[in-house]
Formats: structure tokens, sequence, C-alpha cells
């Protein structure tokens, strides 16, 4: 199983990479697991870009994402959504429309934000746009709120956090068997 991680926070030591690394861990040891860290330079969606001349890293952003067998997208919330780099991301992965590699595919959500809120608009936002573009995003979403205090070395420092994220990361994994004995 192949398990693309969008992280949609740039910054390098950010609580949602620290996130990300959290759920790359629980994962199962036979997943393969690839970060695109390319967010920052993927250029903005344009339909006049999408032709047959597609932008080099837009095109292998979606050869990346129908490789997967399916996604762990992982948002910050800004004023009250989700990053415009995640939303980039996900209109790229969207078209064409008849052919999107991020048609059907299961994708696990979830951030951190400073706010006690948890980025829950930034999930909800998030779970929103990839419905509309054709994935299959989890019902559950995993937040941590006041998170510039929920991290100790890298992991969470919370036992029922911990554990909500291995439990989001195995639904995934479920999520996908599944689609695979329908």
């Amino acid at each position: 199983m192949n398990v693309l991680v969008l992280i949609g926070s740039l910054r390098a030591g950010s609580t949602n990479r620290q996130l990300a690394d959290v759920a790359i861990a629980a994962l199962p040891s036979d997943v393969d697991v690839i970060v695109w860290d390319e967010l920052a330079d993927l250029p903005h969606y344009n339909e006049d870009l999408d032709g047959e001349d597609v932008p080099a890293l837009a095109a292998a952003f979606r050869r990346r994402v129908a490789e997967a067998d399916a996604l762990i997208l992982v948002t910050p919330e800004y004023n009250g959504t989700l990053p415009g780099a995640l939303k980039n991301a996900i209109d790229w992965a969207s078209r064409p429309r008849k052919s999107a590699s991020i048609a059907g595919m299961p994708v696990a959500v979830m951030g951190a934000s400073g706010s006690p809120r948890a980025a829950q608009w930034g999930r909800d936002d998030a779970v929103r746009a990839l419905k509309v573009a054709g994935a299959s995003p989890l019902e559950t979403t995993v937040g941590i709120g006041s998170a510039w205090s929920a991290f100790e070395d890298g992991t969470l420092k919370d036992a029922d956090q911990r554990e909500a994220v291995a439990d989001l990361v195995a639904e995934l994994v479920g999520a996908k068997r599944q689609r695979d004995a329908a």
C-alpha cells in the first residue's frame, strides 16, 4: 500500500509536520509513505495551464497522487479555513474531471492549530473540497488544539490524541482494503 502525505503548513518545524510524523509512525510497517514537500512550488491552478503542456511539477504531482492508494492530508487553519497550498493541490488532483487522480481516493484529514478549536474549520473545509473533487475523505477527522504545547520531542504528549491519530490511520488502511475488496 502506498500513502501520500500532504502537509498544508510549509514551515519545516510546524506542529502539522509533527502531526504528520505521528500519523506516519502509526502506519503499518508494510505501508510505503511519500511526503510531498513541494506544495509551495506547485503553480496556482489555472485552466489555461491545464492542457497538453501541464507544468512539469503539476504533472509530477498528479502522477504521485495516481500512484498512491490513499492520502493523509494534514491541515493547519489559516483565517478560518485550510491553507491555499492544500486547496491548490486538491484543485490540480481533481482535474481532468473524468480521469482525476484523486477520484475515489480514501483520505484521512487531520490538523493542528494553536487554537483550542483544533483547526476544525480547516478540517471541515478540507473534507468539503475533497468530496467535491471526487475523493472519499473519511467521515472522522482528528484535530489537535493548543498545538504548541501538545508535542514533546516530536510526539503527542496526550495518549488519547495519539490513539485518535492511530485509529484514523487504521481506518484509512481499512478503507483502502475495503475498496480493493469491492
